[in-house]
């Protein structure tokens, strides 16, 4: 309980950093606003049901992993709703530097199963609407902790870095995204043998940082 409060006391407090922001420009960097919407994706996946969730918040063109990648809006097509979801909390928030894509990474839980997520979401530039362009996530033998506060970062602004070409390995399915600003980047493969990695990086002034290093095991054979 203690946590979940600091927690909320964090997220208001990240609000309010960015209020003066968002009165000059209602379309402002708000780290805030990615937190909120995984809140709310979580609510709704309690309210409405797990797959119902997903596709309501995910962008044309997301993709998921199941563990091959595949475009979520095809793929949830036919999924059913479970008759429990998974419950799932954002521990911290990676934000380009004009606002327009925001990483959330955080722990998840479902029965006894312990879990950890990552999603990337995009903002509509024009009306400030967030939806989920990338989501993964994999099982962990022991539950992430939640933080006393949750994490916020934006990247540097001013010069535009960059930004390194990169190359997959022979059979990987590798797919390479970047903010408007090009100031975060996130880097999805998929090997042969249905193994993954995807990496978020955040421009710091110098170089494009490493911040997330997600790397998901193959699946075990039958």
């Amino acid at each position: 309980m203690r946590r979940l409060a600091i927690a909320a006391i964090s997220l208001s407090v990240i609000a309010g950093g960015a209020a003066g922001a968002r009165q000059r420009d209602p379309l402002a960097a708000n780290p805030s606003a990615f937190i909120a919407a995984e809140i709310g994706f979580s609510r709704l996946a309690q309210e409405k049901g797990q797959w119902t969730a997903f596709r309501e918040t995910a962008a044309p063109e997301a993709v998921m992993f199941v563990p091959q990648r595949v475009k979520a809006r095809d793929w949830l097509k036919s999924q059913k709703d479970p008759a429990e979801a998974v419950k799932w909390q954002p521990h911290a928030v990676y934000t380009s530097c004009d606002g327009n894509v925001g990483v959330t990474t955080g722990a998840w839980q479902k029965g006894p199963a312990n879990g950890y997520f990552t999603t990337v979401w995009l903002r509509d530039p024009k009306k400030g609407k967030l939806a989920w362009t990338l989501d993964h996530g994999d099982a962990l033998a022991t539950p992430r902790e939640a933080p006393d506060f949750i994490a916020a970062k934006q990247a540097a602004c001013g010069s535009r870095p960059a930004v390194p070409i990169e190359a997959g390995g022979e059979g990987d399915d590798m797919v390479v995204g970047l903010s408007p600003d090009q100031t975060l980047s996130w880097t999805s493969t998929v090997r042969a043998d249905k193994s993954r990695r995807v990496t978020i990086r955040l421009w710091d002034g110098k170089e494009m940082a490493t911040v997330i290093d997600d790397q998901v095991a193959a699946p075990k054979q039958p």
